[in-house]
């Protein structure tokens, strides 16, 4: 079931207080607040769309893998020390310093 986004109108016509409802979709969106009865509109968020390549978890999961970031022809360097990277996979400098 999904889960909708209300906003309580305030008197002049600002928003207020927001608050989640988890209703189906065949459901009539709400009109009033469910514990002070004052009036509220619903407040279209955007989806949520986890997954897929570009996600954060996929994203880690791709830099973690040296043998695709060297196919890709990239080069992933790991930090060692005070301002220094050493290379862990791909063409470069073995070592970049900040010195």
């Amino acid at each position: 079931m999904p889960i909708y986004m209300y906003e309580v109108v305030e008197e002049d016509g600002s928003g207020g207080e927001q608050f989640e409802v988890v209703q189906l979709m065949s459901e009539t969106p709400l009109l009033e607040h469910p514990e002070s009865g004052k009036p509220v509109r619903r407040v279209f968020m955007p989806p949520h769309i986890g997954g897929g390549k570009w996600s954060d978890r996929a994203m880690v999961n791709n830099m973690a893998d040296d043998n695709k970031l060297d196919r890709l022809g990239f080069t992933k360097y790991v930090k060692s020390g005070d301002g220094k990277y050493e290379k862990e996979v791909g063409k470069g400098p073995d070592i970049i310093s900040s010195d």
